[in-house]
C-alpha cells in the first residue's frame, strides 16, 4: 500500500496548466438529457419490442399469505406470467454467496408466505402492455392470515437495545463531570421518518442472450447489484451485464437493489423477450428504504465562560424486524468539539416498518439537528454568541482519537461566514426584528461530514484521432461524475475537454465503488489520474522512441502535455499525428486507487457554517426562509458549479429537514400516512429565498493524490440547525420535534403566551 507521502508529488491536477481544475465546466451529459438522449433504466430500447411487469404490494403490515387466487389475473388480455411465492422460480436463498468475493448476496423476490411490512412485493405479473399488467395485478387475489404489527416508534422505545456490534463510546467520567458542571443543558430531540424521493423511481429493462443476463438498472453502486442479482438468479457472475448509465437521483435510496431487478431479469428468461419493470411512486415510499426516525438526547455542560466539560449525545433509532441498519447520528459529534467528558452511542429499535438505509448524509443529517440546536442554547444560557462559543470549543486535535487533523478550517468558515452574512447585525434578544407582519431572526450551525477514499480502478484508452476515452464502472446519480472524470482526463492529458470520452455505469469496465458517502468523485477522480498518468508514460515513451517523431532521442520525463500537442521544449507534434503513426490501433493504460496504508493516522473531515435568516408569522406560524449562506471547506474543488450544486442542493434539502419533511406510520394499517408527492412535502422555488454557498481555497494532501473531498453531503449536514435557530431568535420558542411545522410553532406560542 502507499503512503500519504506518495500523494505529496506534483502531478497534472495539482499544476492545473491548462486551468481546466475548479472550471465551471457545464455538464458533459448535460446536453444529452435535456435532449431527451440520455436514456434512464426504463426508457432504455430493448433489441426487441418488450413485456412488461407489475409488482403487486401487501396490504398488511405483518403475517401470512394464507390464500392465493390468480385465476383472473392469468385469464386477463395480454398476461403472459403471473406468480406468487407458490410458483415464482427458482433463486438463490437470501444472504447467501455461491461465489465467496461477491460483493452482495442473494436477494429473492416473492420468497415466501410471510409478509414483513406494508407494501412488500408479493405477486408479479407481465403482459404484453404496461396498461394489460396494471389490469391483471388488480385481480390478484390474496388472503392474509394478519398479526398486529408494531410501527409506532415512540410508543415502541422501551424495547430498544444496543445497536448489533457496537458500544458505547465514553472518555472521562461523563456522568461525574456533568453533575459538577456549573451550566448544564439536557434535551431531547426527535427526528421523523423521511423518503428519498427520487425524481427517477427504481426501474429495470432486462433480456437475455446466449444465456447472459442483459440488465439496465437504477442503481448507485454497479458491482454490488451485479453480483447480488447473479447471486440471486443462481448463476455466474459473468453471465450477468448489468448497466446503469444515467440515473435520476439515488441519495442512498439507490445504494441496493430492489425485487423489480430480479423480478425484471426472472420475467425476461421465463417469456423469452426483454421485460420492463418500475415501481410507482406510491409504492417507491413503502418497497424501498427510507430514514428512519431518531429520538436524540443531548447533554453538554460547561464552565461560566463557555468550555465545555461535558458532553453526550445518545440516539436511539429503529430499523425493519430482520435488520440491522443503524442511523449513526451520534458519530460526528465524536471530532466536533473539545470536551474532557464524553458520552455518545446508539440504541436501536425493531419495528414491522420497511427496511430503514442511508439517506444522504447519514448520520449527520439527523444528528446535527439536535447537538447544534443545543450548542444554541448553551449560548443563550451563557450569554455568549453561537459563533464564538463554537470557537471556544474548537479542538487541537481529534476530541476522542488525538490524531492530528489533516486539514481543519472550521474555524475560519464559521468567522468568514459570519461577516459575509452580516452576523453582527443579529440582535440576540429573541422576538426584537419585525418586516411587516414577519418577527424576522437569524441562526447559524457548523457542519462537518467525514472524508472517505476507498479502492477504484480506472482505464484510459487513446485512439488514431487523439481522443482520451475514460472507462471506469462509476455511477453518477447527478453529482456531475461524468463532467470531473473528463475534466482529470483533460487536464492530464493536456487535451481539450472536447476530446475526452467518458464511459461509465458498466459492469464490465474497471471496478468502482459507486456513488454514496461523498467519497465518489475523490475515489474515482483518483483512479481516473492514476490512469492517465500511465497513459501520459506510455505516449511519452513512445513519442521519444519513434524516429518519425520530433520529439524521438528524448526522455519520457520531458515531454509535456498542452492543447493536443506533445512536445519537449521547442520540438513537438499534434497527440493525434503521433498515435495515428505510431500506434494506430490506439494505446490503453490503467490504474487504481487504494487508501493509504497511515491515511488513519489523521483525522479527515469536511467542514461548513450554515448562516439563516428567516421570517416567522406569528399569527399562522408560517416559517419563510429569507436568505441563506453556506461557507465550506472541502479540499480542491474540481468542478466550481457542480460542487455549489452539490452544496446549495444539501443546503435547501436542510431546509426541508426543518420545516417541511417528514412520515408517519398509520398504527391501523402499518403504511406510511403520505404516499405520493402531494402528500409528502419536499421545499419548492417558492420555500427558497437568496441562497448561496462559498468554498475556501483548500488542498488536504492526507486525503488522496489530488487533495480534493467531497461535498455532496457536506451541504445538507448542520443546514437545518441553523434554520431552526433563526426561528427561535424570530419569535423565542423552540421547536424540538422535526419538521418545525405552524401549528407546532403556534402551540409553542400560545403557551408562551
Amino acid at each position: 500500500m502507499s503512503s500519504v507521502v506518495d500523494w505529496e508529488a506534483p502531478n497534472p491536477v495539482k499544476e492545473n496548466r491548462s486551468g481546466l481544475i475548479g472550471k465551471p465546466v457545464d455538464r458533459y451529459e448535460g446536453p444529452l438529457k435535456v435532449s431527451g438522449q440520455a436514456p434512464y433504466a426504463y426508457e432504455v430500447k430493448p433489441p426487441s419490442p418488450p413485456a412488461y411487469g407489475v409488482m403487486v404490494p401487501a396490504s398488511i403490515a405483518r403475517g401470512r399469505i394464507v390464500g392465493v387466487d390468480t385465476a383472473q389475473a392469468e385469464a386477463s388480455p395480454g398476461v403472459l406470467v403471473v406468480w406468487t411465492h407458490r410458483n415464482v422460480p427458482e433463486q438463490g436463498a437470501r444472504g447467501t454467496r455461491v461465489h465467496p468475493r461477491s460483493t452482495s448476496p442473494a436477494r429473492p423476490a416473492l420468497e415466501s408466505d410471510r409478509v414483513a411490512y406494508f407494501g412488500q412485493p408479493v405477486a408479479f405479473v407481465v403482459a404484453d402492455t404496461l396498461e394489460n399488467a396494471e389490469a391483471a395485478a388488480d385481480l390478484v387475489r390474496l388472503t392474509y392470515a394478519e398479526e398486529p404489527p408494531e410501527v409506532d416508534f415512540r410508543a415502541a422505545l422501551e424495547t430498544a437495545t444496543d445497536a448489533p456490534g457496537e458500544q458505547d463510546v465514553e472518555i472521562g467520567d461523563f456522568e461525574a463531570a456533568f453533575a459538577a458542571a456549573p451550566v448544564k443543558l439536557d434535551e431531547t430531540w426527535f427526528t421523523p421518518v423521511q423518503n428519498h424521493c427520487q425524481m427517477e423511481p427504481c426501474a429495470s429493462v432486462a433480456w437475455w442472450e446466449d444465456g447472459k443476463c442483459i440488465v439496465h438498472t437504477s442503481v448507485q453502486m454497479v458491482k454490488p447489484a451485479q453480483h447480488g442479482l447473479a447471486e440471486t438468479l443462481k448463476i455466474d457472475r459473468d453471465a450477468v451485464h448489468l448497466m446503469t448509465r444515467y440515473i435520476g437521483g439515488g441519495f442512498g435510496g439507490k445504494g441496493q437493489t430492489y425485487d423489480e431487478l430480479t423480478l425484471a431479469a426472472l420475467g425476461a428468461r421465463a417469456v423469452g423477450r426483454p421485460v420492463k419493470v418500475a415501481f410507482s411512486r406510491q409504492h417507491m415510499m413503502h418497497g424501498t428504504v427510507h430514514r428512519p426516525a431518531t429520538l436524540q438526547r443531548v447533554r453538554l455542560g460547561a464552565t461560566p465562560d463557555g468550555r465545555l466539560t461535558a458532553m453526550s449525545l445518545m440516539t436511539t433509532t429503529h430499523c425493519e424486524r430482520d435488520g440491522g441498519f443503524v442511523e449513526h447520528a451520534s458519530n460526528f459529534a465524536r471530532s466536533l468539539y473539545a470536551a474532557p467528558a464524553r458520552l455518545t452511542g446508539h440504541r436501536l429499535v425493531k419495528l414491522d416498518l420497511p427496511g430503514a438505509g442511508p439517506m444522504r448524509a447519514p448520520g449527520e443529517a439527523s444528528g446535527m439537528l439536535s447537538l447544534e440546536v443545543a450548542m444554541d442554547e448553551l449560548a443563550e444560557k451563557l450569554g455568549v454568541d453561537p459563533v464564538e462559543l463554537r470557537i471556544l470549543n474548537e479542538p487541537e486535535v481529534d476530541p476522542e482519537t488525538g490524531k492530528p487533523f489533516s486539514i481543519r478550517q472550521l474555524v475560519r468558515c464559521l468567522r468568514e461566514g459570519a461577516q459575509l452574512f452580516g452576523w453582527d447585525r443579529r440582535n440576540p434578544k429573541t422576538g426584537q426584528v419585525r418586516d411587516g407582519r414577519w418577527m424576522v431572526g437569524m441562526g447559524m450551525a457548523a457542519a462537518i461530514r467525514g472524508n472517505f477514499l476507498l479502492p477504484a480502478k480506472c482505464s484510459f484508452t487513446v485512439d488514431a484521432d487523439g481522443v482520451i476515452t475514460v472507462r471506469q464502472g462509476m455511477t453518477d446519480i447527478g453529482t456531475g461524475t461524468y463532467t470531473v472524470l473528463a475534466q482529470i482526463a483533460a487536464e492530464t492529458l493536456g487535451v481539450p475537454l472536447g476530446a475526452v470520452r467518458v464511459e461509465i455505469g458498466d459492469s464490465e469496465l474497471p471496478p468502482a465503488p459507486g456513488s454514496g458517502g461523498q467519497f465518489g468523485a475523490a475515489t474515482a477522480g483518483s483512479a481516473a489520474l492514476h490512469a492517465g498518468m500511465n497513459l501520459r508514460k506510455a505516449i511519452a515513451e513512445l513519442a521519444v522512441g519513434d524516429e518519425g517523431s520530433p520529439l524521438s532521442g528524448g526522455r519520457p520525463e520531458q515531454v509535456t502535455f498542452q492543447d493536443g500537442v506533445i512536445a519537449i521544449e521547442n520540438r513537438s507534434e499534434q497527440l493525434a499525428d503521433l498515435i495515428r503513426r505510431a500506434a494506430p490501433a490506439g494505446l490503453t493504460a490503467e490504474g487504481e486507487i487504494r487508501p493509504a496504508a497511515d491515511a488513519r493516522n489523521w483525522s479527515q473531515h469536511t467542514y461548513g457554517a450554515h448562516f439563516c435568516e428567516v421570517g416567522v408569522d406569528p399569527v399562522t406560524g408560517e416559517t419563510r426562509v429569507r436568505r441563506m449562506l453556506g461557507v465550506f471547506a472541502a479540499g480542491r474543488i474540481l468542478n466550481w458549479k457542480t460542487a455549489r450544486s452539490q452544496l446549495t442542493g444539501g443546503m435547501i434539502w436542510g431546509v426541508g429537514s426543518a420545516l417541511h419533511e417528514g412520515n408517519a406510520a398509520d398504527p391501523r394499517y402499518g403504511s406510511f400516512i403520505n404516499q405520493d408527492l402531494a402528500q409528502y412535502l419536499v421545499p419548492v422555488q417558492a420555500d427558497i429565498g437568496e441562497l448561496d454557498a462559498i468554498m475556501l481555497d483548500e488542498v488536504d494532501d492526507k486525503a488522496n493524490p489530488m487533495g480534493i473531498k467531497g461535498v455532496g453531503e457536506l451541504g445538507i449536514s448542520g443546514a437545518g440547525a441553523a434554520v431552526a435557530n433563526a426561528i427561535y431568535n424570530a419569535v423565542g420558542v423552540r421547536v424540538r420535534d422535526y419538521p418545525i411545522t405552524p401549528d407546532k410553532v403556534l402551540y409553542e406560542l400560545l403557551g408562551k403566551a
